[in-house]
């Protein structure tokens, strides 16, 4: 009886196993990325689409690219199975293509391949890139919270937190519940690494394995925490971080600013009654501050919500409310919190991430820096003195 590779009909493998060796494969895989386009064909100058992407079923991540995928089109985060697909080498690493002999659908999450732990290598976060599967890292958890969310019409518990290790630190997202504890140090496999607004993020759902070691070589919680105030333009070139800590001066706010109100669904801001997201709404009354923080090598934005907002300003949502009863312009509320903020010093720690804008932080605690004039004055003279 002939076997399966000399008949041509498809081996099935696991991803870490693929060989461009002319033989079809059928594989268990979820898109990790994918960017859809549009070839032109020499022969005839027609438009024919193709989408590429990464492909992982946690023993490797591989490219793929897949011509005249399905028109209702794919989704990031969809698990399937490929039949018939060819394996080509791409600057030394094997690559996936799907024909029209390719047969695809979804398959369950449940499908993909069981990997053992001590198959794949233990890697430090610094090296960890968006769409990394087939890991292991051992890590200090800095913090972690569980926080609901919406996904579809379904209510969920995600898990938030920060892990480190010698290497540097990375935001956590958990969909199960693991019973992480901060301070705690875990050796994770069968996670994966996705960027979110910019930032890298440890990704575990139902198919991670989590280990309690003795962490023995990684890092205090309390010191990557507590870490000093670093100079904006060194958080800068970073372009943020999961915990940045910065000091300076604010100079002024962005709109806007003060008094907004939010959608009672998504909670965004509305404008004249309309979310862009859920159409004509009762917005609801919210005070927050886009507060510009200076400290002469730089400047960043910190997006602060009600509480903050209130403790820095003296005034609470219903003072403010009350003012725009007496005073019906929104503007003279943002002027006067400006007025209140403007040329305080400020101490900000929280996750930073950067856009096209500037970076741009989510403070988790921040306060008033109270500065000793005298002894400033003091310290520049005897810089000056010592210049001479």
């Amino acid at each position: 009886m002939a076997s399966r590779e000399s008949s041509g009909a498809p081996v099935e493998v696991r991803l870490k196993e693929l060989r461009p060796n002319g033989i079809p494969v059928e594989f268990v895989a979820r898109v990790v990325s994918l960017q859809q386009r549009e070839v032109t064909r020499k022969s005839d100058g027609s438009r024919r689409p193709l989408l590429s992407g990464l492909l992982s079923d946690g023993t490797a991540t591989v490219r793929f690219t897949w011509w005249d995928p399905p028109r209702e089109g794919v989704e990031r985060g969809l698990v399937l199975r490929a039949s018939g697909a060819e394996v080509r080498e791409f600057r030394g690493r094997p690559e996936l293509t799907f024909t029209w002999r390719t047969r695809v659908g979804p398959a369950s999450p449940a499908e993909l391949p069981r990997v053992d732990a001590e198959e794949v290598p233990i890697r430090p976060l610094r090296e960890l890139a968006a769409g990394d599967e087939g890991f292991r890292v051992e890590v200090r958890v800095a913090k972690v919270a569980p926080r609901p969310v919406t996904v579809g019409e379904e209510r969920r518990v995600v898990h938030e937190g920060i892990v480190a290790d010698a290497s540097g630190l990375l935001r956590l997202t958990s969909w199960s519940d693991f019973g992480l504890a901060p301070g705690e140090a875990v050796r994770i496999s069968g996670a994966y690494v996705r960027s979110f607004r910019g930032r890298l993020e440890l990704v575990l759902d139902e198919r991670a394995i989590v280990a309690r070691i003795d962490g023995a070589g990684l890092p205090d919680p309390g010191a990557l925490l507590g870490a000093p105030p670093r100079s904006i333009a060194a958080v800068e070139d970073e372009g943020g971080g999961p915990v940045v800590t910065v000091e300076g001066i604010v100079v002024g706010l962005l709109p806007p600013s003060g008094l907004v109100y939010r959608c009672p669904e998504c909670r965004r801001s509305v404008k004249s009654g309309i979310c862009r997201i859920h159409g004509q709404v009762e917005g609801q009354p919210d005070l927050r501050a886009r507060i510009v923080l200076d400290d002469g090598t730089g400047a960043l934005t910190v997006n602060t919500d009600r509480a903050a907002t209130e403790r820095l300003w003296g005034v609470t949502l219903e003072e403010c409310r009350a003012r725009l009863r007496d005073q019906p312009d929104p503007g003279l509320l943002e002027e006067q919190l400006l007025e209140a903020l403007f040329g305080r010093r400020l101490r900000v720690r929280g996750s930073g991430t950067k856009d096209d804008f500037g970076v741009t932080v989510v403070p988790e605690s921040i306060e008033r820096v109270d500065v000793d004039l005298d002894a400033a004055a003091d310290e520049l003279s005897a810089r000056l003195g010592g210049g001479s």
